[in-house]
């Protein structure tokens, strides 16, 4: 089984960051970034018709010019990068599960895709459940904003 992440271009989002540092005259030489980046000419003459490729680079040459290379930007350009580390540590089996479990879940909250409560906690509907037991009867209150929802179930009804 293939464990690299899918890669639906040839082209990565540090290519054209790369690519906007040489175009704004502040970072390597083409031929440095073509070597790091295990590219030709060709490929980048490809790239160069690729209308989303152009805008990545359009975008971040704009982050540049707007507000320099700012710290925040770099670490971005590095994060991404790390992501193929991340990935690689998480399939291999001499990574202990505790510390794939953390970059696991890592990656999660850095993709946004965490949720804020879960189910149980607030009865499934965003509210506050109560459930209250008196002698075999049992009733449950849901609230939700300004309504409140009664499901009442009764087991053994009784004299109490």
């Amino acid at each position: 089984m293939d464990n690299l992440p899918l890669f639906h271009t040839k082209w990565t989002d540090r290519l054209a960051f790369d690519i906007a540092l040489i175009l704004e005259g502040s970072g390597e030489t083409i031929d440095e970034v073509k070597q790091r980046h295990g590219i030709k000419s060709a490929d980048i003459l490809i790239f160069n018709k690729d209308p989303v490729f152009l805008k990545r680079v359009a975008a971040y040459r704009e982050d540049i010019c707007e507000k320099g290379l700012t710290f925040k930007l770099k670490a971005k350009a590095q994060a991404e990068e790390l992501l193929t580390t991340s990935w690689g540590l998480i399939h291999s089996p001499d990574v202990s599960p505790a510390v794939k479990a953390d970059l696991i879940k890592s990656t999660v909250k850095w993709a946004g895709l965490e949720t804020k409560e879960s189910d149980d906690s607030a009865g499934g509907a965003g509210g506050v459940k109560i459930t209250i037991n008196l002698a075999g009867q049992e009733k449950t209150m849901t609230m939700e904003q300004e309504r409140v929802v009664e499901a009442v179930e009764y087991d053994d009804v009784g004299t109490v």
